[in-house]
């Protein structure tokens, strides 16, 4: 799949690199310091994540090779339409998962494919229901957790999901950070757009 491109994971984020690797493909991390992700008031919440993914490609455009596939991604809570992004101390951790609690809210991931070529940008949303969480049970986790890397001040694959997660519409990787089922289809179909384009030389 896409052998004919060096892909590139610009992410830090070890949950990413290890989906990512799950689909077994070859890729190398790469992240570029300092990227602007911020978005313009007026955009609608639920576009928010695929517009910071476009974002962070096109900085990364400007470096490319011919022969490199980047992948870019962001992913956001969104609750009453409000953004949830990273919390940045355990008060912002706290007021973010409270809003959470007893709810369902919605996280997207947006993803963007770019070579010099073609670029490709899509974004999953998956609904995710949290029972009423005790104020005990959300300062246990933030105390152990720490969870000031993650959207919305959690990561369904710990404890919070585990004791707190009632019910989930949707793809468990992409509230995980990486909705690499729809990365594998849109991997396969640049695949097939690049052999139409050699076809058609």
């Amino acid at each position: 799949m896409v052998n004919e491109y060096k892909m590139i994971l610009a992410s830090n984020s070890p949950r990413r690199r290890e989906l990512l690797a799950g689909l077994g493909v070859d890729f190398t991390v790469r992240v570029l310091p300092d990227i602007d992700e911020s978005y313009p008031a007026s955009l609608p919440a639920a576009e928010t994540a695929e517009y910071i993914a476009c974002k962070k490609a096109a900085a990364y455009r400007r470096q490319m090779a011919d022969d490199e596939l980047v992948i870019t991604a962001d992913t956001v809570v969104i609750v009453d339409e409000e953004v949830l992004g990273k919390p940045a101390d355990a008060e912002e951790a706290t007021q973010m998962l409270k809003k959470l609690s007893g709810r369902t809210h919605q996280v997207t991931t947006g993803v963007c494919l770019t070579t010099v070529e073609q670029t490709v940008a899509f974004s999953v949303k998956t609904d995710v229901t949290f029972k009423q969480l005790l104020d005990t049970e959300i300062e246990f986790y933030i105390k152990k957790y720490q969870p000031y890397d993650k959207a919305g001040a959690y990561g369904i694959q710990e404890w919070i999901g585990y004791i707190g997660c009632t019910g989930l519409n949707g793809s468990y990787y992409n509230v995980m950070g990486l909705p690499v089922q729809r990365i594998y289809t849109e991997l396969q179909r640049f695949t097939h757009r690049r052999s139409l384009q050699d076809y058609r030389q």
